[in-house]
């Protein structure tokens, strides 16, 4: 039993995350709060932010108030992990057949929030993930206490999102590409925003 099975909602919070769950699920993309509005008949922003602040106490979502865009669903009928864009990195890498075990994905699904990029380019290549790859990123929480090396996704302005490896000194973020035919691309921190840590990577053979 989850933790958001434990804490029952309210007819308004069932019916706005139910709500959510169908948009997402359709549109692989949170809505805006005024959305939300439309969708519930109300007409300030004000009931839907009260909801969504109980929905996220009670661990059925996450959201950084004030930013509609960051919600994420945390409750366990959604089913599947969501494949949500594109992410600039890629190119083609030799694949292996001579696996001998079989890779237990329950520890990793069980986490919470996760989301799936498809890899386009190959700015990623010497870290063995290449183009079509589909990867499995965690949620980022406090980018703060990320680690040199972690790969990343990271959203920059007038560029996309692209994956990289994230070094940051001070009030500088570098991130950089596993491919020496590439610049490292150095930005202010709060020109760039973390989405999401590599957790895995899904390769069709």
């Amino acid at each position: 039993m989850t933790e958001a099975s434990n804490n029952s909602l309210t007819s308004a919070q069932q019916e706005l995350y139910d709500w959510l769950a169908d948009y997402i699920g359709t549109n692989h993309h949170s809505p805006s709060i005024r959305q939300m509005m439309e969708a519930m008949g109300l007409r300030s922003p004000a009931p839907i932010q009260s909801r969504l602040r109980h929905l996220q106490q009670k661990g059925w979502i996450t959201w950084k108030e004030g930013q509609a865009r960051t919600l994420q669903l945390l409750g366990d009928f959604v089913s599947g992990i969501p494949v949500l864009g594109a992410v600039a990195a890629g190119g083609l890498v030799e694949t292996f057949d001579d696996v001998q075990e079989r890779l237990d994905l329950n520890s990793v699904l069980e986490t919470r929030g996760l989301f799936a990029l498809t890899v386009n380019g190959d700015s990623m290549i010497d870290a063995y993930i290449a183009d079509g790859d589909v990867v499995l990123m965690e949620p980022v929480v406090e980018p703060s206490r990320l680690k040199n090396g972690t790969v990343v996704s990271a959203m920059v302005p007038g560029s996309g999102t692209t994956l990289k490896h994230f070094h940051r000194d001070g009030a500088i973020v570098r991130l950089e590409a596993a491919n020496s035919s590439y610049e490292p691309i150095v930005l202010d921190a709060d020109q760039v925003h973390i989405q999401g840590k590599l957790l895995a990577v899904w390769r069709h053979l």
